[in-house]
């Protein structure tokens, strides 16, 4: 891809997103990660901007026979975000969107319970709040954590990624208050191909990243 900007990891991605919100003026309370892979960027996010790291969990809801493909997805206190069109396309039946859902919901709980270590959430009504992940491609969980926040009574949300396809970026753009996105590349083929380095991010240094700044 010699005409578009790699990545050499997700903590180099975290902080070319922190210069650039910095830049921007965005004054932002707080960094929300969306786990797994959202957590490096997240912890040089609020590093760069000398704020609090926190998480925002939602699970897909994948198709009859086809868990991959996103039908909706749901956040960790419940939100739901329906995919109507892939919904009506599967044939998808209510039950069987309700029971996934309540299942995914309590997925998505158990993994922000667990990742907290005990420690309880920080609060992100009325405040300026920037959603962090390593990048967009159907963007699912990301409308659902929207919901979420929206919810939640955020004041402002920014959704920062390092990359994503312009047809997603520009969906969003419609949701979030503000989105920050280093590069919309019109031949997208996965969020990986834009970084030199994606291995996955176990449970472990997931949330060793959301601890380093207990103290901030």
């Amino acid at each position: 891809m010699p005409d578009r900007r790699r990545f050499k990891n997700r903590t180099e991605a975290g902080e070319q997103l922190g210069a650039a919100l910095r830049e921007r003026d965005i004054d932002v309370e707080l960094v929300l990660a969306i786990p797994r892979g959202g957590l490096p960027l997240g912890r040089a996010v609020a590093d760069t901007l000398g704020v609090p790291l926190d998480i925002a969990v939602a699970s897909k809801i994948g198709a009859p026979g086809n868990p991959e493909y996103a039908i909706g997805a749901v956040a960790s206190d419940g939100t739901v975000w329906r995919n109507e069109t892939a919904i009506s396309n599967t044939r998808a039946e209510e039950t069987y969107f309700e029971q996934e859902r309540e299942r995914e919901a309590a997925t998505a709980r158990e993994k922000a319970d667990r990742y907290r270590r005990g420690r309880p959430a920080h609060d992100p009504a009325g405040k300026t709040v920037a959603v962090v992940d390593d990048g967009l491609a159907t963007g699912a969980t990301v409308r659902a954590t929207l919901a979420m926040l929206r919810e939640a009574g955020v004041e402002r949300i920014v959704l920062a990624v390092p990359v994503g396809p312009p047809d997603t970026v520009r969906e969003l753009s419609e949701i979030a208050d503000e989105v920050v996105c280093l590069e919309t590349p019109s031949q997208f083929g996965g969020v990986g191909q834009f970084y030199e380095r994606f291995d996955q991010v176990t449970d472990e240094e997931a949330m060793a990243y959301l601890s380093e700044g207990d103290d901030t």
